[in-house]
């Protein structure tokens, strides 16, 4: 495995880090727990110690199964959690007020069977309550010792500015694949500008960048394939299969080109990966292996689908 610096900190965390919006199964289509669990142990075990995850995957099972997998082994784990997404009378619901964030933390090292959150993201942000509540609630939680870094995820760089004015961001997650480039006019050349550490996800576009689709699948509706990722739609996938076809070209797996696309980009801290089980964490794990030559690079950047 290989590892970056969370800036300023010294510290490392592996450059593939292990996404978990799948634990659980109420988005993706089911899954099983005991496999979840031996997949965040199998990360551990060869090196990928960042951890993904939220209160709001599977309303909270996923982290209640991540501190099931770590128990005995914490020190191996860097756990990245967040807040503000919650559900409200049946209904997804913003909320990123101090005493939501209070709340929320509490629930989520309960979960997480830990004295402390490594990483505490804003997971949306909040067009109702000012950035500099939220960020004031992040700092008092860091003070007390209940989170040691403060991040933020899908923030705009306006936002991410009148953040970084009130607390020190350690990181910003953001969407980023080939198929979906958008952080690189602003956001992407800001975060490296000001030493903030990219965690990008969705690097393999929702799995359809593994070329395991040869036709557009009938997904639920309540699958994030479906309601969350676009790239299924008519026009949309067969853009995407083009893109697939030029990425065979680099005779490596297509997972591992995907998520070595985006972690080569300079800026970028840690490439998320999810996964149902052990083989897959395996699989895109190997993508820390090997680097893709500058030509290869060049080529997949050139791809206009």
């Amino acid at each position: 495995m290989k590892y970056a610096e969370l800036p300023g900190t010294g510290e490392k965390v592996s450059v593939i880090g292990l996404g978990t919006w799948v634990f659980g199964g109420e988005n993706w289509g089911g899954a099983d727990d005991e496999a979840s669990v031996r997949a965040v142990a199998q990360a551990l075990a060869l090196g990928m110690n960042f951890i993904d995850t939220a209160p709001f995957y599977s309303d909270g099972k996923a982290e209640k199964l991540i501190g099931q997998a770590i128990r005995g082994q914490r020190e191996k784990a860097f756990i990245a959690t967040k807040c503000g997404l919650i559900r409200e009378n049946g209904r997804v619901a913003h909320d990123l007020t101090p005493a939501s964030i209070m709340r929320e933390a509490d629930l989520s090292l309960s979960r997480l069977q830990c004295d402390v959150i490594d990483l505490y993201m804003c997971h949306w942000p909040d067009p109702a309550v000012p950035v500099e509540k939220t960020m004031d609630a992040l700092m008092t939680l860091r003070r007390v010792k209940k989170i040691r870094h403060i991040g933020v995820s899908n923030f705009d760089v306006p936002l991410l500015k009148k953040a970084c004015a009130i607390a020190p961001v350690a990181t910003l997650e953001v969407p980023y694949s080939v198929l979906d480039r958008g952080i690189e006019p602003e956001l992407l050349p800001f975060c490296r500008d000001k030493g903030i550490g990219m965690i990008a996800y969705g690097a393999m576009a929702g799995g359809i960048l593994t070329g395991k689709y040869a036709k557009a699948p009938n997904f639920t509706r309540r699958d994030a394939r479906k309601m969350f990722y676009t790239f299924y739609e008519n026009e949309k996938f067969e853009q995407a299969q083009r893109v697939v076809h030029q990425l065979r070209a680099c005779q490596r797996p297509l997972n591992q080109v995907a998520l070595n696309w985006v972690r080569q980009q300079p800026g970028v801290m840690t490439v998320l990966a999810g996964c149902r089980d052990a083989l897959q964490v395996n699989a895109n794990a190997q993508a820390a292996a090997w680097d893709l030559a500058p030509q290869e690079l060049a080529m997949i950047t050139g791809i206009k689908g």
